[in-house]
């Protein structure tokens, strides 16, 4: 968004909105899959689930869904930026932003632990 017109919408409107490609704020409880025996399986993924208005603003500015609905995005916990994809999830009412083991490890993250993420659209 031009920087002169979302300056002019924060003194109309008291904020100036969102940009269609983010940057979105998520916080979190990271959990862990588990199988259908509801014990965790070898090489589990873990998640942060993306719900509220951020996933209806995702959603609403996400154009080209890839494979199973899932939206391409760039996301940033901490110092650590990476490239990945948010899966649609009817259960948690949005998305699902996978946690590969390099981020977790980059940023000592665990299972139960609060993180924030920053995600944005990426082409």
């Amino acid at each position: 968004m031009d920087a002169d017109l979302a300056r002019f919408l924060r003194d109309e409107l008291g904020h100036a909105p969102e940009s269609p490609g983010g940057p979105w704020q998520v916080r979190g409880s990271v959990w862990q899959w588990q199988g259908s025996d509801g014990a965790p399986t070898k090489g589990a993924w873990y998640f942060l689930t993306v719900d509220g208005a951020t996933a209806q603003a995702i959603r609403m500015h996400a154009a080209n869904a890839a494979a199973w609905g899932s939206v391409h995005v760039e996301a940033t916990i901490g110092a650590t930026t990476w490239r990945t994809s948010l899966f649609p999830s009817k259960a948690a009412g949005g998305w699902l932003l996978p946690l590969k083991a390099a981020v977790r490890k980059a940023e000592k993250i665990t299972e139960g632990c609060e993180v924030e993420a920053t995600l944005r659209l990426a082409s």
